[in-house]
């Protein structure tokens, strides 16, 4: 019995980990994403570009370690595949990397939390998950999901006096104006494009969670991903950008930005995604978002010198709520495991 629970204890603790080390990729990647963009480089060149690398990573990768997934690709997989494409890659990281422009690393990522609210919402509406409210764990989901709406909100509307607990003084972004300074036309649209890459986050990994049960193949998902959304990315670009010397990358940091958010951010966290969707379901996925507000709450003044506001502290904090219920119910909730598990075994 011993040793059961020990194999039980790892299974419940390799997704985690790896969710822990998706979401610290996550936001070393939209740090770099914010200097680039303010930077004035073109948002939809730096998403083709993006998964333009992760293409070229990815692709063979899958082809080495999953050769034999090829004779699965039925239509229905490769159409989930192009939807996969689409809501996680060239919708979903253009309207991201618009949002970062207008706001900040922390308005974004803080705005992610409501991720766990809506795919949660989301997976009710289409009967991948029961709400049971005549439980305890199902009214916490609930409140948690309300929670998490709420600070959203607040992130959006109140603003409050900067904390500067620390800072480097390097200030990369120092000749860019403070996202704080800027009209609030601007903060709100940027917050409106942050919630419609919440919700394509969500969508996705629906999708996902549909798409592993007949394509348990992780490699081959997150290669599927990477090249339609290269493709449909670098269509976008050509049709609506005319000038060419935009495309000219150099020897620098935005070169650099370009590889690791296309190795790192969509070929390696596409991958461990893909597996921890299928092992554990979207909701547990989702849950582990507001962990990348705290990474960037912390890091965005020591590399960007900017302080955030007690608004998006508050805002922020709003999210950890539904991931802590989440959890819970997951741990208390038998039927609702159960779903999870029909859902994505693999």
């Amino acid at each position: 019995m011993d040793d059961l629970n020990k194999v039980g204890a790892t299974g419940n603790v390799k997704p985690a980990l790896l969710m822990i080390l998706l979401q610290t990729l996550y936001a070393m990647v939209n740090i770099m994403l914010k200097i680039v963009a303010d930077d004035g480089m073109s948002l939809s060149i730096l998403v083709a570009y993006r998964f333009i690398f992760a293409t070229a990573f990815i692709v063979p990768l899958a082809l080495i370690v999953e050769r034999k997934s090829l004779q699965y690709v039925t239509g229905q997989v490769a159409f989930q595949g192009f939807l996969c494409g689409l809501f996680g890659g060239s919708l979903l990281q253009g309207i991201y990397v618009k949002s970062l422009a207008l706001t900040s690393a922390v308005y974004v990522s803080a705005m992610l939390n409501l991720v766990p609210g809506v795919t949660y919402l989301m997976s009710i509406s289409l009967g991948l998950e029961k709400t049971n409210l005549g439980t305890a764990g199902g009214r916490a989901k609930l409140v948690g999901t309300l929670i998490g709406i709420g600070g959203a909100m607040i992130l959006t509307f109140y603003k409050g006096r900067k904390l500067c607990l620390w800072s480097s003084h390097i200030g990369l972004l120092d000749h860019a104006p403070s996202p704080d300074g800027a009209p609030t036309g601007s903060l709100l649209w940027g917050c409106i494009l942050a919630f419609g890459s919440a919700l394509s986050y969500s969508v996705w990994l629906i999708i996902q969670t549909k798409m592993s049960e007949k394509f348990p193949w992780h490699y081959s998902i997150a290669a599927m991903t990477s090249s339609t959304a290269s493709i449909q990315s670098v269509s976008f670009v050509f049709f609506m950008e005319r000038d060419w010397s935009k495309w000219k990358i150099g020897w620098n940091f935005r070169l650099i930005t370009a590889v690791s958010a296309g190795i790192l951010a969509s070929g390696v966290c596409y991958t461990l995604l893909a597996w921890c969707v299928g092992r554990k379901g979207p909701v547990f996925a989702s849950a582990f978002n507001p962990l990348m507000v705290v990474i960037v709450t912390l890091v965005e003044p020591l590399i960007l010198d900017e302080c955030p506001n007690l608004g998006r502290i508050s805002g922020g904090c709003g999210g950890i709520v539904p991931a802590a219920v989440g959890k819970k119910q997951g741990n208390t909730d038998e039927a609702e495991r159960g779903v999870l598990k029909r859902l994505c075994s693999m």
